[in-house]
């Protein structure tokens, strides 16, 4: 039987780091990024996303350091096409854990360790920072991202069915390789996007998230990402996710008492506000006020309904995935390894006797 200690499982493991920094108008910051970067990362993946300042190019003629790449991409993919560039090939270079951060210097590279632990002793397949954790960290953020950040982690929360972690965008992350190997060729978001629907394709792995506590850093950086400017777009595609995930999660892969609670909280609500709506039009068209009967046939429903989707929302909380999923993966993957490896001797010796 194969066993689970043919891949690293401890913190003191010979895990393979690669890190990825997609680069787009970071020409000021990125040789000082790629010089805070510590030995406990094997390799450096840069990918120029058909940067306008020639980031790539400014790398390759500066940059020393033997653990770098630099990847190019013709046209611009956006933050997330840079990211599935830089985790393929860290991929196909035998990575273990493939860690994301910024060009722009807002990341302090030295807090790598704190992202990777979580993975390395097994206690999660993704790490993902959170600058909103200790309160002290938050008072150099501007107004504006401190009110944005709160609106888009709720609707992530809503979307990924991660409820016990914050701040969705934020692009400092860790991924284990198993769950990147599964995820990387489907559909994800591109742009700015990508590291909420990360999350949702984590989520439909089942894969444990945790966040890592981070300061923020602001400097004379420019930050491409608007929050006024995308916050309409991320809840609609928040929406699209959670229900995507409602349905998947609750309705295919299991149908419990919170699907039926969903199912009718949903009619009852439904009910109670067409009901009400029309009973209130009609008191407003005749001039006389509607009945206690019509008022609790509306709103009897309506609190029902409310109550039914709280204990469903209840439920989808407490199944939060919380236990990783790469060390059975891993032993997986060892096992297949093993068996192939079998297959290829009992083929090459019953080669060598026939050929007797």
């Amino acid at each position: 039987m194969e066993r689970a200690t043919d891949f690293p499982t401890d913190h003191n493991a010979d895990w393979h780091v690669a890190v990825v920094i997609p680069c787009y108008r970071v020409r000021a910051h990125i040789l000082d990024v790629i010089a805070g970067i510590g030995p406990q990362v094997d390799a450096i993946y840069c990918v120029d996303d058909c940067c306008p300042d020639r980031s790539g190019d400014l790398i390759e003629a500066e940059c020393r350091d033997p653990r770098v790449k630099v990847l190019r991409h013709v046209e611009n993919q956006g933050v997330g096409g840079a990211m599935l560039t830089g985790y393929r090939a860290a991929l196909a270079d035998g990575a273990d854990i493939l860690v994301k951060i910024d060009g722009d210097g807002q990341m302090d590279t030295g807090l790598i360790d704190l992202f990777l632990d979580p993975i390395r002793e097994g206690r999660a397949d993704y790490a993902k920072g959170n600058r909103f954790y200790n309160l002290e960290d938050t008072r150099g953020m501007p107004r504006i991202r401190l009110f944005g950040n709160a609106c888009l982690s709720f609707l992530t929360k809503l979307s990924s069915g991660y409820w016990g972690v914050f701040d969705p965008t934020n692009g400092y992350t860790a991924l284990e390789r198993t769950l990147a190997a599964r995820i990387v060729d489907r559909p994800l978001a591109k742009r700015y996007f990508f590291e909420s629907d990360m999350l949702f394709h984590l989520y439909m792995e089942r894969a444990a998230v945790v966040d890592v506590p981070m300061p923020s850093r602001y400097g004379d950086e420019e930050s491409n990402l608007k929050i006024t400017r995308i916050l309409p777009t991320f809840a609609a595609r928040n929406l699209k996710n959670m229900v995507r995930r409602v349905l998947i999660q609750h309705y295919l892969r299991d149908f419990s008492l919170a699907s039926v609670e969903l199912l009718f909280g949903l009619l009852c609500m439904g009910f109670g506000l067409i009901y009400g709506g029309v009973a209130w039009l009609h008191s407003v068209d005749t001039g006389r006020a509607a009945t206690a009967g019509s008022v609790m046939i509306a709103a009897l429903p309506l609190l029902i309904g409310v109550q039914l989707c709280l204990g469903a929302i209840n439920y989808d909380i407490q199944s939060t995935p919380r236990t990783p999923r790469h060390p059975q993966l891993r032993a997986l993957e060892a096992l297949e390894r093993r068996r192939r490896e079998q297959n290829q001797q009992k083929a090459a010796r019953a080669q060598a006797a026939a050929s007797r």
